[in-house]
């Protein structure tokens, strides 16, 4: 499917991999930089949501879109773990957790462009049954925009271009197809964030990168050849 991600944020925190590793399948080998594991929350607006190839869907195709996740490399191909995928459209979330087998829930969301550049963000959970969990966060850009160095932490954290997930015991592999992330140094606060899943503190400042717009295209999912869970 076709989509265009806008007003991205990355915000990552150190988190060690032991305690990454209680929530991330044991089959997944976690994925680390300089010794430490990363643990993101990226708030974004998506638009255009389509088949590839066709026309987006009247009303259903725009919304918000709050992921919480961290990486994984699997058969040398770098990819990334998600803890949750929360959209404020509920017949996405339907058809995505159908399709991508992800744990995604259906949110309460607003998003608002404050003072001509700042993004207000907003995110409640509503999905009955699930856990309770909340963003509220303020972002921008805050200097001037380049392509990440092969080897740095930006790269590191932003351009991988596969998804994993498993599901009854089977690994499967989403690609994902986008240009390089043009990316912002970003500034952020954030007044409450329950995200992460329960046992992943978060302490000290994140690393940030803004994006203003990313084109992007996901392949259906492939299970892994020889990798069972």
């Amino acid at each position: 499917m076709g989509q265009t991600w806008e007003d991205v944020l990355f915000a990552h925190w150190r988190v060690s991999p032991r305690a990454l590793r209680a929530h991330v399948h044991p089959e997944l080998p976690l994925d680390t930089f300089d010794g430490t594991g990363w643990l993101g929350i990226t708030p974004f607006c998506l638009h255009g949501l389509r088949l590839h190839g066709t026309p987006p869907i009247p009303v259903a195709s725009s919304f918000p879109e709050l992921n919480v996740r961290t990486y994984v490399t699997l058969e040398a191909k770098p990819g990334i773990w998600f803890f949750s995928l929360d959209a404020g459209r509920r017949l996405a979330v339907a058809a995505a957790r159908r399709l991508y087998r992800l744990p995604y829930f259906h949110a309460r969301m607003r998003t608002v462009r404050a003072d001509g550049a700042a993004i207000e963000y907003a995110s409640d959970r509503v999905a009955r049954g699930e856990r309770p969990a909340s963003l509220r966060a303020r972002y921008g850009a805050d200097g001037p925009a380049c392509h990440a160095s092969p080897g740095s932490l930006a790269y590191f954290l932003t351009e991988r271009y596969c998804l994993y997930t498993v599901d009854n015991g089977k690994t499967y592999r989403g690609e994902i197809h986008h240009p390089p992330w043009t990316l912002q140094p970003a500034v952020a606060q954030f007044e409450r964030n329950t995200m992460p899943p329960p046992g992943l503190d978060l302490e000290g400042d994140p690393v940030l990168h803004y994006a203003s717009r990313q084109d992007v295209v996901i392949w259906p999912l492939e299970p892994v050849l020889g990798v069972s869970a």
